[in-house]
């Protein structure tokens, strides 16, 4: 007997890619029900019209519903996918450059960026976390794809969900370092630890043997450019940081990126690019996610989230990169503290082993940056500005109250519309 999953943000341009992510797994996981829901009509029309006809071209046999409707969408749902974005790409555009004018990366998942997309999301997904309880199946799972997945994920468990969270670079690391050695990503496993968007491969195992010595000596130049870090810097960590360390490990460098108006922000090539996918998918001869899509960003994302949905219904127990409470598997982090690392999945959800202690200068930066996290969760929750201001000052991409104050203010004004909990008077 299949399931029923609902995505909420159905009309992500992502949508077709999670699409072929669940055809290609159908053996795995019978979906007898799959539900896009979103709060945009024309965008739920163009992307449920496309994944329609891709699903109709495999001659899918379950059922495609495409609503508005948030508890027709819910209702007996096994599975909700939530990867939405509040305040859609005009907010993000704010994110990345707001605090530019402050002196700070803008960034949005990391930084005060970051911070600003997490006031607005967190209130949100915890409203439809409380409904899947109410009206999805019994036992149903959340999967947060949801930026910024740390600090969702931590509001979430904090508040006693059945979530796990997702993140696409892990995978993406397994097939970088698979192509370098040659071998088949699934005899590629991962040493990968740390918060999300805050992480380190620590070891590259294939087939047991730890081989991350091995690229660190032959393919530390070519790896230290995808990260867009120095090849010295991966030889002194015995580790490989993910791209989202260079805002940490680089900060003036970026920084000067940023203010120098040499390119275009993250924010306007993704509207530009999303343009051109909407148009394609109006297109009644289009049966198949277009080349386009891969310049959206979210490589793997599809695969990461169909493998994880198939191995909790299948109850597999293989081992998943996903975003978790630590209960123990990291020493010298909370329990409760969400971290992101490998963990078996199956019916009961992730468990992981224990791993190793974090090296100092990772763990200094986690326990920062989890710091900030749990304050931004009381301030999003609360609408505490106390907290959201406490928030910035343990961020280490801010950091300074002269800064931190003023541009809070801002930060605020400029996301009013969707911080209803911070303008109560």
């Amino acid at each position: 007997m299949g399931v029923k999953i609902a995505v909420v943000g159905g009309g992500s341009t992502y949508t077709p890619e999670l699409i072929e992510g669940f055809h290609s797994r159908r053996g795995r996981l019978p979906v007898d029900e799959l539900v896009l829901h979103d709060v945009d009509d024309e965008r739920l029309e163009v992307v449920g019209g496309l994944a329609r006809r891709i699903l109709q071209k495999h001659e899918w046999p379950g059922t495609l519903v495409v609503t508005r409707d948030r508890e027709r969408a819910l209702d007996g749902a096994s599975f909700v996918i939530v990867q939405l974005r509040v305040g859609g790409q005009a907010a993000r555009l704010v994110d990345e450059t707001l605090p530019l004018e402050f002196g700070c990366i803008g960034q949005e998942t990391t930084g005060p960026g970051g911070f600003a997309k997490a006031l607005r999301t967190v209130p949100v997904v915890l409203d439809i976390a409380e409904e899947t309880e109410r009206r999805g199946a019994r036992g149903a799972w959340l999967i947060d794809f949801t930026n910024p997945v740390g600090i969702v994920m931590q509001a979430l468990l904090d508040h006693g969900h059945r979530a796990i969270g997702l993140c696409n670079s892990a995978m993406g690391f397994q097939r970088k370092f698979a192509q370098l050695l040659d071998v088949g990503p699934e005899r590629v496993s991962l040493d990968h630890v740390g918060l999300n968007h805050l992480t380190w491969e620590r070891a590259v195992h294939v087939d047991g043997e730890d081989r991350l010595p091995e690229l660190i000596e032959r393919a530390a130049g070519e790896i230290a450019s995808d990260i867009g870090l120095p090849v010295d810097l991966i030889r002194l960590l015995h580790a490989v940081p993910s791209y989202y360390l260079r805002y940490f490990y680089a900060t003036d460098e970026v920084l000067r990126e940023q203010v120098s108006g040499g390119k275009r922000s993250r924010a306007e090539e993704v509207m530009e690019i999303e343009r051109g996918l909407l148009e394609m998918y109006r297109d009644p001869g289009l049966t198949e996610k277009p080349a386009l899509l891969e310049r959206r960003g979210g490589a793997y994302y599809s695969e990461a989230a169909a493998q994880l949905i198939a191995s909790l219904q299948a109850d597999t127990g293989d081992q998943q990169v996903v975003d978790i409470r630590n209960d123990g598997a990291l020493p010298d982090l909370p329990d409760d503290a969400v971290v992101e690392i490998p963990a078996r999945v199956g019916a009961g959800g992730a468990q992981a082993d224990s791993l190793a202690a974090l090296a100092p200068e990772m763990l200094g930066l986690v326990q920062q940056v989890k710091a900030y996290e749990r304050l931004a969760v009381r301030a999003a929750v609360d609408g505490d500005r106390a907290a959201a201001l406490k928030a910035l000052l343990a961020n280490p991409l801010v950091g300074q109250y002269k800064i931190a104050k003023p541009l809070l203010n801002a930060l605020l004004e400029a996301n009013r519309a969707h911080l209803p909990r911070f303008f109560k008077d």
